[in-house]
């Protein structure tokens, strides 16, 4: 497998610059990830399938889909795409380098570890604050927009929203300075996860079942159809941050009626 990994990133650094892999492949790595993991749900909303699974009974028409789906295409390639032009020198600051060796994937574990826990702690913080009314009215309730999520939705988001989300996503990395290979493979994970996060469905397999300080897609469902004042569940990943300072409560206490 290690040398698979080898073999494959010795073509990269040998074919493309180190400007190409971190800006272009970066953007590539995201783009890619985002719509393959996002429009599975789409097909499962608009065929019913494994509709037991769904977590709200209402669908998205597919204009609301069509919408969401022609405004990242627009959002990313107009914003996304040549912001990561212009972030060249960011990430040679952050200490970003694509060269041998490659990271073990002890490093690689540990740092992406301290990535999802930095990002939820900011995340946390960020997304209360976009519920305060003025900053809600103004810039976040572009994203609840959807009441009912689907996966897709999770970039769907004022302009000023995603570049918050890029601040949070990244103050790991810039504080560690990983290998470009690292930082692909956190984006690719933080895309799967809140991916998920608003996929609109539950199953048998989702991580949450498995993993106990994990939200999933129940757990963020729950924000996304509730009113702005009264949603709470603000973390992105992980549920403690929720647990500590109380703003789960209404969601604990609605798991604990369905229970009984």
């Amino acid at each position: 497998m290690d040398s698979l990994v080898e073999s494959g990133w010795q073509y990269l650094v040998s074919n493309f610059s180190d400007f190409q892999l971190a800006c272009i492949g970066s953007f590539i790595v995201h783009e890619t990830v985002f719509f393959l993991s996002g429009l599975p749900y789409i097909l499962l909303e608009r065929t019913g399938f494994l509709s037991s699974y769904k977590i709200q009974t209402k669908n998205n028409t597919p204009k609301a889909q069509g919408k969401c789906i022609a405004w990242l295409l627009f959002y990313h390639s107009c914003v996304n795409f040549p912001l990561m032009m212009f972030s060249y020198r960011v990430f040679k600051f952050m200490g970003m380098r694509s060269s041998f060796p490659l990271p073990s994937w002890k490093v690689v574990s540990a740092q992406i570890l301290f990535f999802f826990i930095i990002e939820d702690f900011v995340f946390y913080w960020g997304h209360r604050i976009l519920h305060t009314k003025w900053l809600y009215k103004n810039v976040h309730s572009v994203h609840h927009e959807y009441a009912t999520p689907f996966g897709l939705t999770s970039e769907y988001a004022h302009p000023a929203e995603i570049l918050f989300l890029g601040f949070a996503t990244f103050i790991g990395p810039a504080l560690t300075g990983p290998h470009l290979i690292t930082l692909w493979l956190w984006l690719v994970l933080r895309v799967i996860e809140t991916v998920e996060a608003h996929c609109g469905y539950h199953f048998p397999w989702s991580p949450s079942n498995f993993l106990p300080l994990y939200g999933g897609a129940d757990f963020h469902d729950y924000h996304h159809r509730l009113l702005y004042t009264k949603s709470g569940n603000y973390s992105s990943t992980f549920v403690y941050m929720d647990w500590i300072f109380g703003t789960d409560k209404g969601y604990r206490k609605l798991k604990a009626l369905k229970e009984t």
